[in-house]
């Protein structure tokens, strides 16, 4: 059993190494059978099938993004939060990055996973507006319910599709790091506007040395 487990976490690890270097619609299960030098039939003995795989490591990625999306309940958030909590949800988004470059095809054709999206869309969203109401509380920033609502999806919709837009305009795949502090810094510039002058000043402050 654990021979069986490790081969079923071997072709995770390289699947998902696969979809990220190549996408996930240009790889075949023959394709990660010869990378594990496995014959096809013992990779059917573990998954099913492609989609099996997939939605296997999108499990993973759920279950990563869901620890992510954690406000803290002692206290009242602050900018330090806010910066932690993009860190980490864009490195998870980094790592299984063949989501977000193939999503469309994904979701259209697996119900499964586009009712999961749909689930993590609206948490994103969700922890977006309370991080934000929080931070009125605290009196960091200045924003009215409509504004706030607003924020929180654009937030989210920045988040989700960033990698796509900034392969778009550079014109080139994803370059790592460098796409994930811009990233974190676009989706902070959207809260920027709402905060009090000496909160403005200090974000504005973290933002350049953060992506200088």
């Amino acid at each position: 059993m654990a021979g069986a487990s490790k081969t079923r976490d071997r072709i995770l690890d390289i699947s998902l190494i696969m979809f990220n270097d190549r996408g996930e619609p240009n790889v075949t299960t023959n394709h990660i059978a010869d990378e594990l030098e496995i014959s096809p039939g013992n990779l059917y003995y573990h998954f099913r099938n492609k989609d099996d795989i997939v939605e296997h490591l999108f499990a993973r990625y759920e279950a990563r993004i869901d620890q992510v999306l954690i406000v803290p309940d002692e206290r009242l958030p602050n900018l330090e939060d806010i910066w932690l909590q993009l860190h980490l949800a864009f490195e998870t988004m980094w790592e299984f990055r063949f989501i977000y470059r193939d999503l469309v095809d994904l979701i259209s054709r697996n119900r499964k996973l586009r009712m999961h999206f749909s689930r993590i869309v609206k948490r994103a969203t969700q922890n977006a507006i309370d991080v934000l109401k929080g931070l009125t509380e605290a009196e960091i920033m200045r924003a009215s319910r409509d504004e706030i609502i607003a924020t929180a999806n654009n937030i989210t919709l920045v988040a989700t599709f960033w990698l796509s837009f900034n392969t778009v305009r550079s014109g080139m795949l994803e370059k790592g790091n460098e796409d994930l502090t811009h990233g974190i810094h676009q989706v902070m510039m959207l809260i920027a506007p709402f905060l009090r002058d000496a909160e403005r000043l200090h974000l504005n402050n973290l933002a350049h040395a953060y992506v200088d």
